[in-house]
């Protein structure tokens, strides 16, 4: 593997009241370009990204409609029904009649995709805890107390951000 601070390139002027932000994004950066690996692995062993999420978050949410599923992954209805249209045939969500309208429907993840669920969390887990094994417990729990931190703030900020700058989900840009 290459090792990024060995790589030439055009070197960017960082104004440094903006130094401890720019090394976060550079981070996030590599960090992304490793995720977009696992990413690849994953579409080649027949799971979508963008399907797992959603798989994912449908569990954290329990049984809801296709309209609230779009709006807590922040994307468009139109794209979140093709994509659950695909999660329902392969057998990983199923589609119920509303309890509250029965003219609707909700959408609930079958055992099979919970089943998924908990295979991909253990190996992710299994895979987090061997970048962190020559670390101190002490490290690794400080970590993870200011990465959620991290993750919870940003996902406060950069909604708004996106919104205001018109490249939001719902302002045209892309979902």
């Amino acid at each position: 593997m290459v090792d990024p601070g060995r790589c030439t390139g055009v070197a960017f002027d960082v104004d440094p009241e903006h130094a401890l932000a720019d090394r976060v994004g550079m981070a996030m950066v590599r960090l992304n370009k490793m995720h977009a690996q696992v990413t690849h692995q994953m579409a080649k062993q027949g799971m979508d990204k963008s399907a797992f999420v959603l798989l994912a978050t449908l569990s954290g949410l329990g049984e809801c409609r296709s309209s609230a599923l779009a709006e807590a992954v922040l994307s468009d209805p139109s794209t979140i029904s093709r994509q659950v249209a695909g999660l329902v045939k392969d057998g990983l969500v199923e589609r119920r009649a509303d309890p509250a309208d029965g003219r609707a429907s909700v959408l609930a993840v079958t055992e099979a995709g919970r089943e998924l669920i908990l295979t991909r969390r253990r190996q992710r887990n299994e895979a987090i805890e061997q970048v962190f094994a020559d670390w101190a417990d002490d490290d690794f729990k400080g970590f993870a107390d200011l990465f959620e931190r991290f993750v919870q703030d940003y996902e406060r900020i950069i909604p708004p951000l996106l919104t205001n700058r018109g490249t939001g989900p719902r302002d045209g840009g892309e979902d």
